[in-house]
């Protein structure tokens, strides 16, 4: 059976989507670059090039405002996830992962986890569709997980939920800028932290993904 095709957004409706995506994104780089502590209202708005009052329209306050942020950092998350070439192995998927969690936190974007005691996770226990999306990001990770154990890839005397805090947490660890401070390369950084993280989780060496 034919379906109709969806009626276009009005330009008006496209101009309040824009606009919302705009300041998402001001927020999304505030957020990584100075802490949602730090962070102000008035601070997206000038980034969104937007009136403080106009972002009132989108947003009640701040917490909204980052909760939206925090949903589209996971969403792009899924997006890289989806973006995988199939022919990797569930290892080979999780390195990839893992390298690019290292690298966000390197180019100080939003932590996929932030500190537990944050003003900022406090926010997001609240924040429906957050939970929500990183409980299939969870998901997703953990069947890759035991699908690596299964393969002898991963150790099987670990639960998988270890192994997914581990590299989860990866994605909020201060080693990167200490290293960085002490004057390493941002990509030997990056090698080596993972050589250290997986060591643990692996039977034997490893052979980090290109």
């Amino acid at each position: 059976m034919n379906t109709l095709p969806l009626p276009r957004p009005s330009f008006k409706a496209q101009m309040h989507q824009a606009r919302e995506d705009a300041i998402v994104e001001a927020a999304s780089r505030l957020l990584g670059e100075k802490g949602f502590e730090t962070m102000t209202v008035d601070e997206v708005a000038a980034h969104a090039g937007i009136a403080k009052a106009s972002l009132y329209k989108h947003f009640a306050g701040k917490d909204d405002l980052c909760a939206a942020a925090m949903v589209h950092v996971v969403e792009r998350l899924q997006r890289v996830m989806d973006g995988l070439p199939a022919e990797l192995t569930a290892l080979q998927r999780l390195q990839a992962l893992l390298r690019w969690s290292l690298h966000r936190q390197l180019t100080e974007e939003v932590p996929l986890l932030p500190g537990r005691s944050s003003a900022l996770a406090q926010a997001l226990r609240d924040c429906d569709a957050y939970q929500a999306a990183m409980r299939q990001v969870h998901v997703r990770i953990r069947g890759w997980v035991v699908q690596a154990q299964a393969e002898g890839a991963l150790r099987r005397d670990l639960p998988p939920e270890v192994i997914l805090c581990a590299l989860l947490a990866r994605s909020a660890d201060p080693m990167l800028y200490m290293l960085r401070d002490l004057g390493h390369a941002d990509e030997r950084i990056i090698d080596w932290v993972m050589d250290i993280c997986l060591s643990g989780l692996t039977p034997g060496p490893v052979a980090l993904a290109g």
